[in-house]
């Protein structure tokens, strides 16, 4: 009589398939899949995505909802053909299909600051190392004059 061989069960060392991914990391990976569906069924034109990211910044806490209303503005600005959409659950700029640089409030993640982030999409290459993302409490004039300069070069 032949031995049955019994299948090789494999184990990933982990208690539940989802451990190592926090809640809020799940929610914006959900998120994602559903903006990329959104995204295939029907090509989403400018305005929509402005409505959605403002939806976004609507349902943020202060002070992050002030932040992302003058972030908004300053990109609107500084680099008008930059499209609006929403990546992973968080107001973000594209060029060409591609985020140049999106808001990621505090609340998002739970962490003790919003950050305001660049995709390697952005142009802002300098020498063999750079900044892609900048924690921020609060605006200032100053921080506003920056952002708005990082921008303008993010697109160039």
């Amino acid at each position: 009589m032949k031995e049955t061989k019994k299948p090789v069960t494999r184990t990933t060392g982990r208690d539940t398939p989802s451990e190592g991914w926090t809640d809020e990391e799940r929610a914006a990976m959900k998120e994602h899949g559903r903006e990329l569906k959104a995204a295939a069924r029907s090509s989403k034109d400018r305005a929509d995505g402005e409505s959605d990211v403002l939806g976004k910044i609507a349902e943020m806490p202060e002070p992050d909802r002030a932040m992302a209303e003058r972030l908004h503005a300053i990109i609107k600005a500084g680099a008008p053909s930059l499209s609006p959409r929403t990546w992973y659950g968080m107001p973000a700029y594209a060029k060409d299909g591609k985020v140049v640089c999106f808001f990621q409030s505090a609340q998002k993640f739970k962490t003790r600051y919003g950050t305001f982030g660049f995709s390697d999409a952005a142009n802002l290459d300098e020498g063999a190392m750079w900044p892609t993302a900048f924690a921020l409490k609060e605006l200032t004039a100053a921080d506003e004059a920056r952002i708005g300069e990082l921008v303008k070069r993010a697109v160039s």
